[in-house]
């Protein structure tokens, strides 16, 4: 039996992981950069090409990347009158988690729901369906608005922006290799029979590469955020020493058949996968979200083992 992890080692070993995949996503960034630019004439260029790529689509999402996520969820922001005890309970998660305050916006839906967004803690907000302030307890809300606040306190706000520029980065480039190779026929043919060769292979390299992208870089963002979503799960409980609000809240909220459809870029973010059909967590390399169940079940091990029965009823 392996002895259960203590907080700092487990929110320590998903920063790590964190740092890895990020690094995996920004080698593969160059090293499709790399490849372009043998094909056509330089690997000096082709780097040069993948990390002004980066730049742009990074110093994009830096400055608007937040608020151009609440507004595609039609998110709108609270003020305290609006839901006094809302603001009391992310206001005590805050002073938990030793962060500023994060502005508070609320989705017209049904359906409970809640993410966490901006570049740290000082620029933060949380989000959170209608649905989820009607149909959850106060200690449940505390719960999962403690589970956001995991998410601004560990800079996975951050780590989740990084992500989604490095993907963006890498689909535009694998895309401009592929309408170059396909237009031009090929690389530039210098030089003589060998270098004819390497470029082929070359090409050929990158045109696999640039398929791959797609593929490659979902994977690696899968990943993280199952990742993320434990390393929140556990900053909850030791925000509120108390497991059963979050894990009954997730249990809700998996258990809800109303339909909500985020898009593609807000739906990593949610506490559980916005699509009916996910909200279970589904354990495989495509889901985004770990499974409920396993969720709830580090839950307890974190606190300790025992009424784990109690988040089901």
């Amino acid at each position: 039996m392996r002895p259960r992890q203590t907080f700092q080692q487990l929110i320590a070993a998903n920063k790590r992981n964190s740092v890895f995949l990020i690094a995996g996503m920004f080698a593969f960034l160059l090293l499709l950069g790399a490849v372009f630019g043998g094909a056509y004439g330089g690997f000096e260029w082709g780097l040069l090409i993948a990390a002004v790529t980066a730049v742009i689509v990074f110093l994009a999402a830096w400055f608007g990347g937040s608020g151009t996520l609440l507004a595609v969820s039609g998110a709108r922001r609270l003020e305290k009158a609006d839901d006094p005890q809302l603001f009391n309970v992310v206001e005590e998660m805050s002073i938990a988690a030793g962060i500023p305050m994060p502005k508070i916006y609320v989705i017209d839906s049904a359906a409970p729901n809640a993410f966490a967004t901006g570049i740290d803690p000082a620029h933060a907000a949380v989000a959170i369906t209608e649905g989820l302030r009607e149909k959850l307890t106060r200690e449940e809300l505390q719960g999962v608005m403690a589970h956001e606040i995991g998410h601004i306190r560990n800079f996975d706000i951050r780590y989740t922006m990084l992500m989604a520029v490095l993907a963006g980065a890498i689909v535009m480039l694998a895309d401009a290799f592929l309408r170059v190779s396909f237009r031009s026929g090929g690389g530039r043919r210098r030089g003589g029979k060998g270098d004819g060769a390497a470029q082929l292979v070359l090409l050929l390299a990158g045109v696999v590469l640039a398929l791959l992208a797609p593929l490659v870089t979902m994977l690696i963002q899968m990943a993280m955020s199952r990742q993320r979503e434990y390393l929140a799960d556990a900053s909850a409980v030791e925000f509120t020493r108390n497991p059963s609000g979050l894990a009954r809240a997730l249990s809700k909220i998996s258990g809800d058949r109303t339909p909500y459809e985020a898009s593609r870029a807000t739906a990593p973010l949610y506490i559980v996968n916005p699509k009916v059909e996910l909200r279970s967590g589904a354990d495989g390399w495509f889901s985004t979200h770990p499974p409920i169940r396993e969720r709830i079940r580090r839950l307890f091990e974190l606190a300790g083992g025992g009424a784990e029965n109690g988040a089901r009823n």
